[in-house]
């Protein structure tokens, strides 16, 4: 058995079951050894989009999915993906041929590339270990939630395996899941006396919480404290249903959000990075607010902003930690008050803290941006793109998985959309590149057929992975696709128009992009108005027998309200 066969059936045993990628000359026998054993594997037409799909397949999924791309511009090709991948550190195993002689056209240090991006690399070096170390790489993805390349040499691919059986290779196994870790007890004490001493804190779930038991730990630790909550944009979802969710802070919060965010005495951050996007260059975070800060990796901890306490810890263990630590500090206090023969008020009694009536009331009403007042812009030729996106709200099925492009447009279907639960929005935005949603919304549908996969993108990331429209609908996918169309690369035009620059090299002609999308066998409408959107009232009630996308020609009078600042991350 040669090594890449050897090498694709290990694999497939390790787990890797979800394959996406570009075929050619170096990684056809790998791949076909994947899919020989089990593995589904989804060509895509760029190993950009491979790269992306693989992305979000592994967010959304749980697991640990792959990309396999030629050698050299197989691998570079698909780098802006791997980057944004890496920057979000997803478990992706990349798997790609490498020529290791120079004078090759094929030649570029891979290694290099990968690391330059933040990707951690590997390389299957001989016969015998071919099978150890690309399980090792398997291993180290999901046990650091690391995106490894792992480099294939194309001589070593074409080894004979020693000792190598059928019997052997169902030996390799899933690698275990990556621990939690538990914090230590002082940490956990310190984070409860600061619990017990704010009266208006705020919850800020990231990342690191986005799972059902840290869901369930966090609201019931924020009830216990009459904490509000709040998510990053990547964890949207986590607290959906729940009465004092202020949805997502940061750039994309509604005006009531930030306001009760900014009056917070106590700000924790769970599994978030507290970053320039989630508290807004820190004007979110008031001048006598305390903020703490949990994750797993220590080097996380005040990596983008001085923080009070810092617990190194996994979410869900440390709030139920704590929780347990109030509750044993309350029966000690009660026990106290027993002997003393007063009766207990403390104990296991949740406490207001923000959790007020008035405040209850604001957020019921206010905290969702579809319920902030706004003056609709919309004309005969152009719609408003919030009230696209609200009427698209009360179209759409609730149970839905949303991908965002990147792109001025991109706040509108982040927020005015509504979300599930936190696998509601797969959100590719690490490396701020514009041409992932398409790919991204691919992955996501694949990882969630039970859910309307809905792709938001712009015209320019639209056109941008337009080559992906075909693997829509060559996988058959029921997906409606938004463009947001305002002819041009609309951040650009609101951040340098206003000081008179000239914009001719990023505005363009009208595209008629539902003709486009009808060329790759999608349905398409174009929408000026609220009542074009009856087609895709009708697309909805069909068979959806084929992809539906909406060319949405939106207005151009100003920039999103995120935008300058995302200018000021830059």
């Amino acid at each position: 058995m040669k090594v890449a066969e050897a090498v694709g059936r290990a694999l497939y045993a390790a787990g890797v079951g979800q394959v996406f990628g570009v075929v050619g000359s170096g990684n056809f026998h790998l791949t076909n050894a994947m899919v020989a054993a089990g593995s589904r594997f989804v060509a895509a037409r760029h190993e950009g989009g491979a790269a992306t799909m693989a992305d979000a397949y592994a967010r959304v999924s749980g697991t640990v999915a792959a990309l396999s791309v030629h050698q050299g511009p197989g691998l570079t090709n698909a780098m802006t993906g791997i980057a944004e991948a890496a920057k979000s550190r997803t478990p992706l195993l990349v798997l790609a041929a490498e020529v290791t002689e120079p004078r090759s056209n094929f030649y570029v240090d891979q290694e290099a590339l990968a690391r330059s991006v933040g990707a951690v690399t590997a390389r299957v070096t001989s016969a015998e270990d071919a099978v150890t170390q690309a399980l090792d790489a398997v291993g180290r993805a999901v046990c650091e939630r690391r995106t490894v390349l792992l480099n294939l040499p194309l001589g070593v691919q074409a080894l004979d395996v020693p000792d190598v059986s059928d019997d052997s290779l169902a030996l390799a196994v899933e690698p275990p899941e990556r621990a939690p870790v538990e914090p230590e007890f002082a940490d956990v004490e310190a984070l409860a006396r600061v619990l017990e001493k704010s009266r208006r804190p705020v919850f800020v779930a990231g990342r690191g919480a986005r799972s059902p038991g840290a869901r369930d730990a966090l609201a019931a630790l924020a009830e216990r404290h009459g904490a509000l909550l709040a998510t990053s944009a990547v964890a949207r979802g986590l607290f959906h249903g729940d009465p004092w969710s202020l949805d997502v802070s940061g750039g994309f919060a509604s005006p009531l959000a930030a306001e009760l965010i900014q009056e917070a005495d106590l700000i924790v951050g769970w599994g978030c990075a507290l970053n320039m996007w989630t508290m807004r260059h820190g004007r979110l975070i008031g001048p006598d607010t305390t903020v703490v800060q949990v994750d797993d990796d220590a080097s996380a901890l005040g990596a983008h902003r001085e923080v009070h306490l810092g617990v190194t810890g996994d979410v869900e263990l440390t709030a139920r930690r704590a929780l347990e630590t109030h509750d044993a500090n309350g029966q000690a206090q009660q026990g106290e008050q027993a002997q003393q023969g007063h009766r207990a008020q403390q104990g296991q009694q949740s406490r207001q803290g923000f959790r007020t009536a008035d405040i209850g009331a604001s957020i019921a009403a206010r905290v969702r941006w579809r319920d902030v007042p706004y003056e609709d812009t919309s004309s005969r030729e152009r719609i408003d793109p919030r009230t696209l996106s609200i009427a698209l709200d009360d179209i759409l099925p609730a149970e839905r998985v949303i991908s965002v492009d990147s792109g001025n447009f991109m706040g509108y279907p982040s927020m005015y959309l509504s979300v599930p639960d936190e696998n509601g929005l797969c959100f590719t935005q690490a490396f701020q590149s514009i041409g992932l949603g398409l790919a991204t919304a691919i992955g996501a549908a694949l990882a969630r057929p039970d859910r309307l996969p809905v792709a938001a993108l712009g015209d320019g990331g639209a056109m941008m992975g337009a080559a992906e429209f075909d693997t829509v609908r060559r996988l058959g996918l029921p997906m409606v696709v938004v463009v947001y169309n305002d002819d041009a690369y609309g951040a650009e035009v609101h951040h340098f128009g206003p000081d008179g620059h000239p914009l001719d090299t990023v505005e363009f002609p009208p595209t008629d992009i539902a003709a486009v999308a009808r060329g790759y066998g999608f349905e398409a409408v174009t929408v000026r108005t609220q009542a074009d959107l009856k087609a895709v009232e009708d697309w909805l009630a069909g068979p959806r027998s084929a992809p539906l996308l909406i060319d949405a020609k939106v207005v151009a009078d100003r920039g999103a309200w995120w935008l300058e600042e995302a200018f000021r991350g830059h």
